[in-house]
């Protein structure tokens, strides 16, 4: 990525101190209102072929992060970027997406509906190339930089061993919080996180940890927070295996947080896995 992109965003981050946003724009397109940089912002993405699941629990956290008063940042592409600007719209926050193109030329189209929503709901959508720009596959890599180094975190939910969003972590690594959602060892889909957590990016299991990571515990529910010992999933699959949407319904856990304990019964060897979303207490069924 070339640095003077890097550097143009940055400048916007600079008018926290004092300018106007939008005067600080140089090397930028911008259509909608840049208000939401005065918050602290949290990009939240992932694989563009994410799961029912990786959706679910991007909609979560960009929802619990916006009600707390976090604007959301990702690039508006399908699957956990999509999910990610829809529950910061969710949750009355605001949220920016930066495209790898030009305006006039989005990509992806069926997502037009999408930025024109965010707009309308007080955010923006950036791009670092003029808008008749089109699309092109090595300009997502200058994308991912541009929402690196407009945030202030970054939490990975479903990142395939090659994926763009570990480019993004790769941009803010050592200079803000990385922070990624565990899932099953075995699946495709949660290798890049895995990976990022044994490299030293901290584990996210629910918006909670990620505000405690930028030191604003106080500003999330302490009732967000899934309990330690996993004892309402283990209860909750002593009659059977069970889908993450049913273990959800009966133990009335946020999705994240199901699958936050889930992560650590696997660990311990208490809950496997029998196939991708339906989980089973160790020698039950």
């Amino acid at each position: 990525m070339e640095e003077p992109v890097f550097e143009a965003a940055s400048a916007i981050r600079a008018a926290r101190a004092g300018r106007p946003f939008e005067a600080a724009a140089t090397g930028l397109w911008c259509a909608g209102s840049l208000d939401g940089l005065a918050r602290t912002c949290v990009a939240v993405v992932g694989t563009r072929a994410a799961t029912p699941l990786g959706k679910h629990l991007a909609r979560d956290f960009a929802r619990d992060l916006a009600a707390a008063g976090c604007c959301i940042l990702s690039g508006l592409a399908l699957g956990v970027d999509a999910a990610a600007h829809e529950g910061a719209i969710e949750g009355g926050g605001l949220t920016i997406g930066v495209l790898g193109g030009g305006h006039r030329h989005f990509f992806p189209s069926r997502n037009r509906a999408l930025a024109e929503r965010t707009i309308a709901a007080g955010g923006a959508v950036l791009s670092p190339f003029p808008p008749d720009e089109p699309a092109r596959p090595g300009q997502f890599l200058a994308r991912n930089g541009i929402v690196a180094a407009l945030a202030d975190a970054v939490v990975v939910i479903e990142a395939p061993a090659r994926s763009g969003a570990l480019n993004t972590a790769g941009w803010a690594a050592g200079r803000i919080p990385v922070l990624a959602v565990p899932g099953d060892v075995d699946r495709r889909h949660v290798q890049g996180c895995l990976a990022l957590i044994r490299d030293g990016a901290l584990l996210a299991r629910h918006a909670g940890d990620v505000l405690e990571a930028l030191g604003q515990p106080a500003l999330f529910p302490a009732a967000a927070a899934p309990p330690a010992d996993g004892s309402a999933v283990l209860a909750a699959l002593s009659a059977g295996p069970l889908s993450l949407d049913e273990l959800v319904a009966k133990t009335g856990l946020a999705p994240s947080a199901a699958l936050a304990e889930l992560a650590v019964l696997e660990l311990q060897s208490r809950v496997e896995c029998r196939s991708p979303s339906v989980y089973a207490a160790r020698g039950v069924g």
